[in-house]
Formats: C-alpha cells, sequence, structure tokens
C-alpha cells in the first residue's frame, strides 16, 4: 500500500480497527492452522493487547517470551501471570555480548555501520560508509553521519548484534519447529517500520520470514484507549493511562519499554532519560548497568548524562 492508504487505516474508529485486525488473525489462522502459529509476547503493552485480541478467537494459541534478562523485572513478572507461555533463553548474557562484539549505541543503523568500519579492510564500504558514495560515484544514503564519526576512535567496541543475539537468534531457533509469529509491532512507531509496513501489510505470506503484524496500522493512542476500554491489565511499570492536557492519554510510568539496557535513541530523550528514571526507580540495576557493565563510561564518551 502507498502512504495515504496507511494514514486512511490509521484513522479509522478503534472499533473498525478491531474488526480488520480480527479478520487479519483469522486468515494468518487459516492458511497456518492453529498449531502452525504462534504469538510473539514481550509483556509490552503492544503485545499485551495483540495477545487479548488473538486469543478472544483462538484462546489455545501459544505465546512465547523471550527472557533476555533485559528486561524491566516488572515485566518478566507480568507475562508470568498468563498462561500457556513458553519461554526461550538466548546462548549469552548481555555482558558476553558487549565484550564480543560492542555496546548498542546511538541506533541500530550508525551502530551497525561503526561495527562494519572497525572490522572491513573494504575500501568500497569506507567510500560507503564515511563519503556517502557507490562504486560509480553516485550519492547513497547509507552515509554515516558526521557527528558519530569520532566513534570509530572510542575506547570501547560498538556493535548492532545485541538485537541478533538476545531476541532474534533464540527465535530463529524456535522457529525452527515450523512455526510462524503474530507480532504487535506498529508503523507509527519509526520511519523503519513505515516503510516495512507499507511493502508488507499485515499478512507477508510470501517473505523469508512468514509474519503477521494485525495491529501494524494502529497507534499508540490506539493501544491505550484498547486498554482502557476493556480494563486489560498491564504491567505495573507503565504505571496509570490518564489523558494530559491536550487530551492525549498517556502512561504515568514509563511509555515503552524495551531492554533497560539498551542505548539506542538515548541521546534524543529530553528532560529525564530512562538511566536517570533507572537510578530513582531501579537503583540495584541501575549500579550493575554504570558499573558493572561500564555504561557509565560509554556515556560520559558520547555526552549523555546518567
Amino acid at each position: 500500500m502507498n502512504i495515504q492508504e496507511l494514514q486512511q487505516l490509521q484513522a479509522l474508529p478503534l472499533e473498525l480497527k478491531v474488526l480488520k485486525t480480527k479478520q487479519r488473525i483469522r486468515e494468518w489462522v487459516n492458511y497456518y492452522g492453529k498449531n502452525s502459529v504462534y504469538i510473539s509476547f514481550s509483556g509490552g503493552k503492544d503485545s499485551t493487547v495483540l495477545l487479548d485480541i488473538v486469543r478472544e478467537e483462538f484462546p489455545e494459541i501459544e505465546a512465547v517470551f523471550v527472557d533476555t534478562g533485559l528486561e524491566y523485572p516488572e515485566i518478566r513478572k507480568f507475562v508470568k501471570t498468563f498462561k500457556n507461555v513458553v519461554t526461550i533463553v538466548p546462548k549469552l548474557h548481555f555482558k558476553e555480548v558487549v565484550e564480543k562484539y560492542g555496546y548498542p549505541v546511538v541506533s541500530k543503523e550508525t551502530s551497525l555501520k561503526l561495527h562494519e568500519l572497525r572490522q572491513t579492510k573494504s575500501e568500497y564500504l569506507k567510500t560507503k560508509y564515511i563519503d556517502g558514495l557507490r562504486r560509480d560515484g553516485t550519492p547513497t544514503r547509507y552515509k554515516l553521519a558526521k557527528k558519530w564519526i569520532y566513534l570509530l576512535n572510542s575506547p570501547f567496541k560498538v556493535s548492532h548484534k545485541c538485537c541478533d543475539v538476545m531476541k532474534k537468534n533464540p527465535i530463529k531457533l524456535y522457529e525452527k519447529n515450523g512455526k510462524v509469529p503474530f507480532i504487535g509491532m506498529l508503523s507509527s512507531e519509526s520511519k523503519m517500520r513505515q516503510q516495512l509496513y507499507l511493502k508488507e501489510g499485515c499478512n507477508s505470506f510470501n517473505t523469508k520470514r512468514p509474519t503477521s503484524n494485525p495491529l501494524g496500522f494502529w497507534t499508540e493512542q490506539d493501544i491505550l484507549e484498547y486498554i482502557l476500554i476493556n480494563d486489560l491489565k498491564i504491567a505495573s511499570v507503565y504505571g496509570e493511562i490518564i489523558r494530559d492536557e491536550a487530551g492525549k492519554l498517556k502512561t504515568t510510568g514509563e511509555s515503552r519499554t524495551g531492554c533497560m539496557f539498551c542505548m539506542f535513541g538515548l541521546h534524543l530523550e529530553k528532560g529525564e532519560n530512562r538511566f536517570q528514571r533507572m537510578k530513582r526507580t531501579h537503583p540495584k540495576i541501575y549500579d550493575y548497568c554504570i558499573n558493572e557493565l561500564k555504561i557509565g563510561e560509554v556515556l560520559d564518551y558520547i555526552g549523555v548524562k546518567y
């Protein structure tokens, strides 16, 4: 679909979105069968809504939680309140990942470029990422932003590998049993996710990794409204759902609950950032991150307060 079609879907009232989502879910199950699908369940609010809607249609479908050790303790506790959830774990701990590959900083795309540049002997790759030029001399969008070039000489490794090792690899291993996932990813969360959704839509049957993303056209406001209307329980780390002065729904606690130790996007956070909140809300984990994992040294180097 094109961006205008996506915007039309995003503008639909919630009750119509729920109906469309249920239709996509039934199509996925009818195609693969109940025993060949599963729900990717992170314990976050999006996947909690996904779990609720899928199991309203098909109560017996299994959910899978990847316990990376990087989740908020409230998330891990919340996941345990659900039945028929399989927990899988990565082969390496986060400390082993950063020692072997490097720290996840700035963004996944920037970390990938930095990692590859520090590993490669390819002059073409250097030209592509540093000068932003293809082999024929024409510009490419893959150029590394000038403001991050100094990280090529950082005293610590930088890498995008964390997500692959901690989340994707355990899932790949699980999917060797022939199962295909429902995921709760919103296209409104980032440009990359929006482009992926425009290309594949809700149900991608013919891709290398078939995936159903039946909430793809929802917004965060839809998620919060669904939770309120259906009196859905969510992890306590989110706090309560309230309306701000403009009438928009928001959570009083964390707004997102990804990996606690991740530094992607940290430099863009205004006001109290995730590590500053962690110091206040989870002091023991904060101390482990800043001192034991030496994240404090990384944040000092990139100029982010913590």
